[in-house]
């Protein structure tokens, strides 16, 4: 495995991300992110105090769990879903949702994602962040915020490291199989 980003150079990802979503956004009354879980809610967290400390806008953070809305329930084998709870104490109605997560790679999560979002509300714009783009759509998605690009071959895979869930340091690697 091979570290692409350690973790001052991913924090330093995020910060860039941050006032992107900011500036891109400047006339809003509000921007909510919206994490998919798991490792894009702790991305959004992580966007939200950064958000804050910029202190230009308001900024709601909740999260979104996606099981319900995935495509390959069947292929995944299971009979019922393990659905997780979505924490959004918001109303998306009209606001700038900004879906956060950690690597696009079909766009499949991406518009399970939205679905979900929808499902809530009828937000005014939904827009797409990613830490990382590895390539290979399946679906015509595109990011409107991208960390970093990876070109990858299908036999690599992206991991997202993340104290909360992997222990150690915030990381991003890459495995070639």
């Amino acid at each position: 495995m091979k570290e692409i980003l350690n973790e001052k150079s991913t924090a330093s990802t995020l910060m860039r991300l941050s006032y992107e979503i900011v500036e891109r956004n400047q006339n809003a009354d509000c921007i909510c992110l919206i994490g998919i879980r798991r490792r894009g809610a702790a991305i959004a967290k992580i966007l939200y105090e950064n958000i804050k400390k910029i202190g230009e806008c308001e900024v709601l953070c909740g999260e979104v769990d996606i099981s319900l809305y995935r495509d390959d329930l069947s292929l995944i084998g299971e009979k019922q879903p393990i659905v997780n709870e979505t924490a959004i104490d918001f109303s998306v109605t009209d606001k700038i949702v900004v879906l956060v997560d950690d690597v696009l790679f079909t766009g499949r999560t991406a518009r399970a994602a939205m679905d979900a979002v929808i499902a809530l509300g009828r937000p005014a714009k939904i827009q797409l962040c990613e830490l990382v783009d590895r390539g290979h759509r399946e679906l015509p998605i595109r990011a409107d915020f991208v960390g970093k690009n990876v070109p990858t071959s299908l036999k690599e895979t992206i991991y997202v490291k993340m104290p909360e869930y992997d222990g150690g340091t915030m990381s991003i690697n890459i495995d070639s199989q």
